[in-house]
């Protein structure tokens, strides 16, 4: 069956805090910054102990009793025998292999803490703990409480709030080791043990937290690798081991590694080959062990009495020989002859913390082989690589488990980072090569613009010259013919030729406009004004009227505009002055903050097209160089009728509602 509902959704949310905390961290540093420390990350793993785990039959530490729900208080208390200095707490997980998640603790407590208590103090003072936030689990690793110096006769570890185990949905307490540190010494070690409840079977009970029996094996990353020492001996045979430590020394302590048992899976021999049944540990400092001191002996009732490290503890005793002496050695009951078999991967002997047997010399009265020498029981190493104190060992399976939770969310912040560049990147490429076309773009656009400007000019030019000039020689053809007339009257001939002469003059300013409009300053001035002298000199014995409205708003409007009207004007002055026929103009100029309209109508005989073709060439080009609309209406013997109009801009729109117009109408 899966976790239930409550664990999982506190699982999920622990985890989703990790990750949330981890990427809050992450993202305050550069990625420079976290391209280091991953990096720093991968070299410090590659330094740390590994996870192994055993295999075959083992203790699996202490339960408590069931419970339906996760607020049940179990708890489990070591006592040390004395007042003791203790620094460090380790709680090594019961571990279960789930169908789902892979190896993962079962039954370690979601918020505990820790006891500790003096002789005579019963209740004791809390030293530490873990609660949910500290997101312990999901977890196989032993979890490392360090503690601030203290001295306690009794530890307890007290759970307050459950987790449930995989199958059955129910609650308990479970661990498999406690290890209480001063220094290198584990104190806890086969120290008496009491518990809230108990579930004793085969395999649990209280006993099995502080029996030194994990559900590791020793993997340090470090070390070449050593064969374990094997030799065959005869059944009834008691094979010996002595180790000189070449001075006497206060040792307490004996720590045997169990041989490995190969690389196979499944294995092909049980856990405990070589490990004798009983194993009587002497200490002397005569050669001969004529003063031999009894250490302690082990018995193995049955392989739960085993595991990868067999560790017992001793009074201290100065010594400079120890013999291990083997009573009924390892049988292997498959073989055809029932042979025995004597041997360990490593037998450490500690004094003050410290391994004093390692690289010392055995003598055995048993044979060594090639691949089996004596020499591997003292040389530190097993079959992964150096041995490390137990304190180290589990410190560096913690810090590895640590590592390996930060390791993905930098990977994964770095990750987000890279496709973030590469996508600002890619943006990067696309704005690049839209902005190179748009350059060519305007480029294009810009020559396009260029030739039809020259075209305009061009059009402008020959407008411009064909009405300001046509209409001036045309004006100066009057004037020419006024002046023959008036021979033989000074008076008139004199007026005539004064205004001929200043149309001249004008005409060359004008020639100068065409070349250069922004150039000819002051060739035009009031509008209306100007549209009365050219009416004057062009309407030569023809009656006029001119009317202006809005005479403001004809001020605002740009030089160019102004003189395209006059032109229009003048233009429309000389086809009636030409084709006509007519005695009477009638001129209206309006001028409103939306439009302007000027219409020229004559009483004249009209013209014989209609529609759009009414309309003169000149007058249409005009027209659409100023940017209006041109009409034309005649009706029998009523003349004929022109009307331009010009749209105000909507930028001078906007200044005349803002700011106004003096004297303006609408």
């Amino acid at each position: 069956m899966p976790f239930d509902q409550i664990s999982r959704t506190l699982y999920l949310l622990v985890s989703l805090l990790i990750a949330a905390h981890a990427g809050a961290a992450s993202s305050q540093h550069s990625t420079s910054e976290l391209e280091a420390q991953l990096q720093a990350i991968d070299r410090e793993l590659n330094e740390l102990a590994r996870y192994s785990l055993r295999s075959g039959y083992g203790r699996t530490g202490w339960r408590s009793k069931v419970h339906d729900s996760p607020q049940h208080t179990e708890w489990v208390q070591i006592d040390l025998g004395e007042d003791t200095r203790i620094d460090q707490v380790v709680l090594v997980p019961a571990i279960i292999r789930d169908a789902q998640l892979g190896y993962q603790a079962e039954g370690f407590p979601i918020e505990f803490r820790i006891l500790a208590g003096k002789h005579g103090d019963p209740n004791g003072r809390v030293i530490g703990g873990g609660s949910a936030r500290d997101a312990l689990l999901p977890r196989y690793a032993p979890v490392i409480l360090p503690l601030p110096p203290t001295t306690a006769a009794w530890i307890r570890v007290e759970a307050t709030l459950l987790s449930a185990r995989s199958w059955d949905d129910k609650y308990l307490f479970q661990l498999s080791e406690i290890l209480i540190f001063n220094g290198q010494e584990n104190i806890a070690l086969h120290q008496p043990v009491q518990i809230s409840s108990n579930r004793t079977d085969l395999s649990y009970h209280q006993q099995y937290l502080v029996d030194g029996f994990m559900p590791y094996l020793m993997d340090a990353a470090q070390g070449a690798q050593s064969i374990a020492f094997l030799a065959s001996v005869t059944a009834g045979e008691s094979p010996f081991f002595i180790i000189d430590l070449g001075a006497p020394l206060a040792i307490d302590r004996i720590q045997l590694h169990a041989m490995d048992v190969g690389d196979r899976v499944p294995q092909a021999v049980p856990s405990d080959l070589g490990v004798p049944r009983r194993l009587l540990v002497e200490g002397a400092n005569q050669a001969d062990f004529s003063d031999a001191t009894r250490l302690l002996e082990y018995q193995k009732r049955s392989v739960y009495d085993t595991g990868p490290m067999i560790t017992r503890r001793f009074a201290k005793t100065a010594c400079r020989y120890v013999k291990l002496t083997a009573f009924e050695p390892f049988i292997l009951t498959h073989h055809q002859r029932n042979s025995a078999r004597i041997g360990f991967a490593e037998i450490e002997l500690f004094a003050d913390g410290r391994n004093v047997a390692l690289h010392r010399p055995v003598l055995s009265d048993t044979k060594e082989t090639p691949n089996r020498e004596l020499a591997a029981l003292t040389d530190g190493r097993n079959q992964f690589g150096n041995i490390l104190p137990v304190r180290t060992w589990l410190e560096q399976l913690a810090r590895r488990h640590q590592l390996e939770r930060e390791q993905p969310q930098i990977a994964a912040e770095l990750n987000r980072r890279y496709l973030q560049h590469q996508t600002n990147l890619n943006r990067m490429i696309w704005l690049s090569v839209l902005l190179a076309t748009g350059i060519i773009i305007t480029l294009l656009l810009n020559r396009i613009l260029r030739m039809r400007q020259v075209v305009t000019l061009r059009e402008q030019f020959a407008a411009d010259l064909h009405d300001e000039l046509g209409a001036n020689m045309h004006t100066m053809g009057i004037l020419n013919d006024v002046a023959l007339n008036a021979v033989n009257a000074p008076e008139q001939l004199q007026t005539a030729l004064q205004r001929n002469h200043e149309l001249i003059k004008r005409t060359g300013t004008a020639v100068r406009h065409c070349i250069n409009l922004q150039s000819a300053q002051g060739l035009f001035g009031n509008l209306s004004e100007d549209m009365q002298r050219s009416a004057q000199r062009i309407l030569a014995g023809i009656d006029f009227e001119i009317t202006v409205d809005g005479e403001a708003f004809l001020e605002q409007l740009q030089r160019d505009t102004r003189a395209g009207l006059r032109l229009f004007f003048k233009e429309c002055l000389v086809n009636i002055s030409r084709h006509a026929d007519a005695s009477k103009v009638s001129v209206q100029l309006r001028a409103s903050r939306k439009a302007l309209t000027l219409t020229v109508h004559d009483n004249g005989q009209g013209i014989d097209k209609t529609g759009a073709d009414a309309i003169p060439a000149s007058l249409q080009r005009r027209a659409r160089l100023l940017g209006g609309r041109v009409f034309c209406a005649q009706q029998p013997g009523e003349g004929t009728c022109i009307s331009l109009t010009l749209k105000m801009p909507w930028l001078r729109r906007i200044q005349n509602a803002c700011f106004g117009a003096p004297g303006a109408s609408t």
